[in-house]
């Protein structure tokens, strides 16, 4: 028998099933949602948060259980009965007309009219007041694709605020923002929780979730797995929920010895930033993380070796030779590989199946007669990447993106290491991933330093590099401002370069 449920309650989810086929995604979970109050809900990729987000939002439909709201059993389906119920889904990926301004962006769909017409000035004040609210200082006539992605992230929320939002779901809204845009959507979730709204927040950012949570529900395997509150709210115990095991992401490293010099950057300049130049070198076995903040110029210069942006100037070698850089397959050629930041928009063909995504960059090694596909030989290297990688689940016909965002990624890694690249590239190499999935990947990035590639990475996440690299350099606006070796590199001293100040 269910327990009673306190008055204060707002949304009750109870044994909420749903199966998609071949797999099971929700299996008899329940969640409860208090006025005012935010909650967490936090596991691996795969674990089943997004389906039950969506379901929540009206996106999907479950199979088996119950959604009660203000106490009355309520059928979400459609995202309109969502919204028209107050119950408000941000996705990761901001959902905005770019070439429309902000006022346009907050009613699409819903303008107030006035004689037939669209009352542009009601929209203005309307947008304006929700925009004052959430400290967005910007005004309603603002074309969307000049803000920042924090600002846009706020527009989303006074969306969500416009259809009067009494649960807002947020699905990794940090992911993308700099530490100063974090720390304001902080505060505007800490107003929101004043004024009464209750929060879902969904985030592989422990520390956050710890900083930001009321209660915490931790899914696995599309299961609850446990609930934490007040100070039992630490990323270790989420941790351990989460994967059933103790992780400690960087205790398995171990010893290289950096070998020749495999890729030898001098003097090069980026479209970015034109009077600025970056010099340095990758040895084999060696991993070297680039630090900087949003706007250093790292992304860039990523883009620049591998030749999806030309060079201003400067030179870039592989093992001694000059590489052209003026396209991506002549960085190939040369034996570069890039994991670029945006998985589903440049790394990955979402609608084709794990199999075919995975030969993608071997296509012309393995055509046959030169020009044919090789079938067999792409299904065995999908097989054995798979294995190698421990894609879940282990299906090389299944469509990608239906994969989770740790699979999306393994798959992209798989693509490039079935190569066997001399310099691996990787930018932002564990965003929106979770916890497991990122042990894992650190591990590949091993493995393929150990098996003697040069790999240079770009992370936001200072612990990340603090944990990986073997050396750091850090950047900033598109200049390299220093270079520590392990032993010496700390947070402080990271974030000093970051900022332009010498040690």
């Amino acid at each position: 028998m269910d327990s009673p449920r306190p008055p204060h309650v707002l949304l009750c989810v109870q044994h909420l099933t749903k199966r998609f086929p071949g797999v099971t995604a929700l299996h008899d979970v329940g969640l409860t949602v208090q006025r005012g109050e935010v909650v967490a809900v936090v596991g691996e990729n795969g674990a089943g948060k997004s389906t039950l987000m969506k379901i929540l939002a009206g996106v999907e439909r479950p199979d088996a259980g119950s959604i009660e709201l203000d106490g009355k059993q309520i059928h979400i389906g459609s995202v309109h009965e969502g919204l028209a119920l107050g119950i408000v889904l941000i996705h990761q990926e901001l959902n905005l007309v770019e070439n429309f301004d902000i006022g346009a962006n907050i009613f699409l769909g819903r303008e107030p009219r006035r004689f037939g017409f669209f009352n542009r000035r009601r929209i203005d004040a309307d947008s304006g007041r929700l925009l004052n609210s959430i400290g967005l200082a910007v005004s309603p006539r603002t074309i969307v694709e000049r803000l920042s992605i924090g600002q846009r992230q706020m527009v989303e929320i006074a969306k969500a605020l416009s259809v009067n939002a009494r649960i807002l779901i947020m699905d990794e809204p940090t992911s993308s923002l700099s530490h100063h845009e974090s720390e304001n959507l902080f505060r505007v979730i800490g107003d929101l929780k004043r004024q009464g709204v209750s929060i879902i927040y969904v985030s592989h950012r422990l520390a956050e979730v710890q900083k930001l949570a009321d209660r915490v529900v931790v899914l696995r395997d599309g299961k609850n797995s446990g609930e934490l509150t007040g100070e039992a709210i630490r990323p270790e115990r989420m941790v351990s929920l989460m994967v059933g095991r103790d992780v400690s992401l960087f205790s398995g490293q171990r010893p290289r010895t950096p070998g020749k010099v495999l890729l030898q950057v001098d003097g090069l300049r980026t479209a970015a930033h034109p009077r600025q130049s970056v010099s340095f070198n990758v040895r084999s076995h060696e991993i070297v993380g680039i630090a900087g903040l949003v706007g250093a110029g790292r992304t860039e210069l990523l883009q620049a070796l591998f030749g999806i942006e030309r060079p201003r100037g400067g030179s870039i070698r592989v093992a001694g030779v000059v590489v052209k850089s003026k396209h991506p397959r002549h960085a190939i050629r040369a034996g570069l590989a890039l994991v670029p930041e945006d998985r589903k928009a440049q790394g990955l063909i979402l609608e084709m199946a794990t199999r075919e995504n995975i030969g993608l960059a071997a296509l012309n090694r393995d055509a046959r007669g030169g020009a044919f596909i090789n079938f067999a030989g792409e299904r065995s290297n999908a097989t054995a990447m798979i294995q190698k990688l421990q894609l879940r689940p282990p299906n090389p016909r299944q469509i990608v993106q239906n994969l989770s965002g740790g699979n999306q990624q393994k798959v992209v890694l798989a693509k490039w290491l079935l190569l066997k690249p001399r310099v691996l590239l990787l930018d932002e190499p564990t965003r929106g991933v979770d916890v497991g999935a990122k042990e894992e990947i650190y591990h590949l990035i091993e493995e393929a330093a150990h098996a003697g590639a040069a790999v240079l990475f770009v992370s936001s996440e200072l612990p990340e590099v603090l944990g990986l690299a073997d050396r750091v350099l850090v950047m900033h606006q598109g200049r390299i401002t220093g270079e520590l070796a392990r032993a010496d590199a700390t947070e402080e001293r990271v974030m000093r370069l970051a900022t332009g100040e010498s040690l």
